[in-house]
């Protein structure tokens, strides 16, 4: 069993990645330096809580040959698998702008590795060992990474253009990229995390029975997942047919993330939290 202090280790270790950045970027020096060694530094600092964050979940879910994956874990991986993505993405020349989603990144990370200990109530999923479960249940949590990286590069996009309205300046927005560029990277990350969602929802649609032990019902989960599938999409093709950019985007690709949140994790919080079921 995992100590509390372990926990709190991940957390702590995750803030101080993030404060190392913020410094790093509010620090009067040439952007250079900013986007060379202080980065590759905060990347490395992130590299340990994230292992040690990836090793909690792993004992906290898989218990006695079961899989618990109850709210605080489903936070907590989503959480992960988004830091993870983030991390991965230092290595991908077009994805180098997310670099600037350290500080946030980190701090959100800091609390969603509490999470388990807050809500200690877990439910064994049945079903478990079946590979299609196993798929399922991967392209799931690797599409709420992406579309969790997608809304904090919006909300980062909005700031950015309030600042451009504004006459303070200020070392962390003077050295993003142009909200152009931006943009761009924003429908990348929609575009990942769509086909991942799609994944998900045809491989619980056509295996229900196998993955759930019943046949496909329409509960809140597949509904507010159908409806966030269907606002990614329209914002798709929105972007290809009409050119929809800017705030169209930012506040389509937020309200899509806060649905799909709803889907899975807030219909966990209601039944294992609210109902205690």
């Amino acid at each position: 069993m995992l100590s509390t202090l372990t926990y709190l280790l991940a957390a702590t270790l995750y803030g101080l990645a993030g404060w190392y950045f913020w410094r790093a970027t509010n620090r009067q020096v040439p952007e250079t330096q900013i986007r060379g060694a202080n980065v590759k530094s905060a990347q490395l600092m992130l590299l340990v809580p994230l292992v040690l964050h990836g090793s909690i979940l792993y004992q906290s879910i898989f218990v006695d040959g079961l899989l618990s994956f109850g709210v605080g874990n489903a936070i907590s991986a989503i959480v992960w698998f988004a830091a993870l993505i983030y991390w991965l993405s230092g290595f991908l020349s077009a994805l180098q702008g997310l670099q600037n989603l350290i500080t946030p990144i980190s701090f959100i990370a800091a609390v969603a590795v509490l999470m388990p200990l807050l809500f200690p109530i877990a439910h064994p999923l049945t079903h478990t060992k079946l590979v299609v479960f196993k798929a399922h249940l991967l392209a799931a949590m690797l599409a709420y990474g992406f579309f969790t990286i997608a809304a904090l590069h919006a909300l980062l996009m909005t700031a950015l253009e309030r600042h451009l309205h504004q006459s303070t300046g200020s070392s962390l927005f003077s050295r993003l990229p142009p909200l152009l560029v931006m943009e761009k990277m924003l429908f990348r990350l929609v575009w990942v995390g769509f086909i991942l969602l799609s994944l998900t929802l045809s491989s619980g649609i056509f295996f229900s029975q196998e993955i759930f032990g019943q046949s496909l019902t329409f509960t809140h989960k597949t509904l507010f997942g159908i409806i966030s599938w269907v606002i990614f999409a329209a914002l798709l093709a929105g972007r290809h047919f009409y050119g929809w950019r800017g705030r169209t985007a930012i506040r389509w690709t937020l309200t899509g993330f806060v649905i799909l949140l709803l889907a899975y994790v807030g219909s966990k919080f209601v039944l294992e939290v609210i109902l205690s079921r």
